[in-house]
């Protein structure tokens, strides 16, 4: 018998009757949480090439400056899954402008930073406001598009996670190496200024808000599971894989989620529903999507850091290899959203996971002889294939669920998304590094240790493609 060991949820306040429908106000408050996610992967990412120069700056070590990235991705990780909670409990423009208020206040954090810390401090802030803004986004979507255009407000919403990675190591690079570090986070102050407004003007409420509880102890598990995680990943890059340390935070990791496991199962109200799990075309939709997100964030560390260290590039050229292929993205995602509209899931998500894999496996073959035209047409075919895949598969995963739990998938989605993303940037960091480890031709080193990380990622990339069949053919039989 399941035992409650928290209070049943309050009374539901009652909420207006809403109607779904396309209109100025739904593409405005998507726009504007949409702007603050874009804001923060992009500062995240951007910050990956001005490390050289931090370091300088402040006196600091790779291992201490690292933690710009690792706090960041610690806080995405306790914060995402609260998403489902604060989107029952809270209206969602008091969402909206809680998460603008901690983003800000970590953008001027890091512009007017003096010292390590302050600058780590704002990190951690913006951490918090993307950890709200990122999840809020498609809460807005699924609840308030109507069903036939789903498809092209989740392709104009995936644009955000699928688009940003690229864009930050371009536009960053450029900013640092013209303008200085610290114009990073201005350059964002006016568009997160316009995105407040148009949030504040447009987000309207859509369903009932209910006064339930919080399940602490829960939410403390999960967070300390993901943080042994991450810490314990970025400790392999470090001190290797069978380190004692290694093992010990790999080790509470899974006794930590286990612990989560039965405390989700035996509350009233628990932090997420775990039921979500047991739909089997969301899990393989979700398992497309987090071993093409772990692909994506080892890229983008993979080709500027190749670009430099073995083309002899600058940060500009060496970031820009990406850019094209953003563009195309940015073009790309809301018409596959349509695409999926008129043909439905099988072509497009099928078509857009085998043009990924063809990407990853050209980067490997031809490692040896890349240069900036070859990796940009390559990283252009794989941002097409991701355009056509990501969005549609978590548009298609999600509508495979309840309603009620619906925003459990998202905030499940997202929070394994920002994980994924993670273990990418570090396991190919991890492969790279162990590659360089005292070689005296730095050159080469790094070329064999990109090349062994594209073989790695290749063999993921097959996944994408086996889940995914497996997903549209139960899709199929449904129908």
């Amino acid at each position: 018998m399941r035992t409650s060991t928290s209070a049943p949820p309050k009374a539901v306040t009652p909420a207006q009757p809403f109607s779904r429908v396309l209109d100025a106000k739904l593409i405005m408050s998507v726009v504007a949480a949409g702007i603050m996610s874009f804001s923060g992967v992009v500062v995240e990412t951007a910050m990956n090439v001005t490390f050289p120069t931090l370091m300088a700056e402040f006196g600091i070590t790779t291992s201490t400056v690292q933690w710009l990235t690792t706090s960041y991705l610690l806080v995405l990780a306790a914060i995402v899954p609260t998403s489902s909670y604060l989107n029952r409990r809270f209206r969602t423009k008091h969402i909206f402008v809680a998460a603008m208020v901690f983003y800000v206040a970590g953008i001027l954090c890091g512009f007017t930073a003096q010292s390590f810390p302050m600058l780590l401090t704002g990190r951690v802030l913006e951490g918090v406001g993307t950890g709200i803004a990122l999840p809020l986004m498609f809460n807005i979507i699924t609840e308030q598009a109507p069903q036939k255009h789903i498809g092209v407000m989740m392709g104009i919403g995936t644009l955000v996670t699928a688009m940003a990675p690229a864009v930050g190591p371009s536009v960053g690079g450029w900013l640092a190496e013209t303008y200085g570090w610290r114009m990073i986070f201005a350059a964002l102050l006016p568009i997160l200024a316009m995105a407040l407004v148009l949030g504040v003007t447009s987000i309207r409420q859509s369903h009932a808000v209910e006064k339930s509880p919080f399940d602490v102890p829960g939410w403390a598990l999960l967070a300390l599971s993901f943080a042994a995680l991450v810490l314990g990943v970025s400790e392999a890059g470090a001190q290797g894989l069978t380190a004692p340390i290694t093992l010990g935070l790999l080790a509470a990791f899974a006794m930590l989620l286990i612990l989560f496991t039965v405390r989700e199962k035996h509350t009233s109200a628990p932090l997420i529903r775990l039921e979500v799990f047991g739909v089997r075309r969301f899990c393989l939709g979700l398992l497309a999507i987090v071993c093409v997100q772990f692909c994506v964030l080892g890229l983008s560390f993979l080709l500027p850091n190749y670009a430099q260290m073995v083309m002899g590039a600058g940060e500009t050229e060496a970031g820009s290899i990406l850019l094209l292929g953003c563009a195309v993205g940015a073009v790309m995602a809301p018409l596959s959203g349509r695409i999926l509209d008129s043909l439905g899931p099988r072509r497009p998500i099928f078509t857009g996971s085998c043009c990924l894999l063809a990407a990853v496996v050209l980067l490997a073959l031809c490692s040896a002889n890349l240069h900036t035209m070859l990796a940009t047409g390559i990283y252009v075919l794989f941002a097409f294939g991701q355009s056509l895949m990501i969005g549609n598969t978590m548009t298609t995963a999600l509508q495979t669920l309840p309603d009620r739990v619906r925003a459990d998938g998202n905030a499940v989605i997202n929070t394994l998304q920002q994980l994924a993303g993670a273990m990418g940037t570090s396991v190919v960091t991890l492969v790279v590094n162990t590659a360089q480890a005292g070689a005296a031709d730095m050159a080469a080193a790094t070329l064999a240790g990109t090349r062994e990380a594209y073989i790695l990622l290749a063999v993921i990339a097959v996944v994408p493609p086996v889940a995914l069949i497996a997903m549209l053919a139960s899709w199929k039989q449904a129908e």
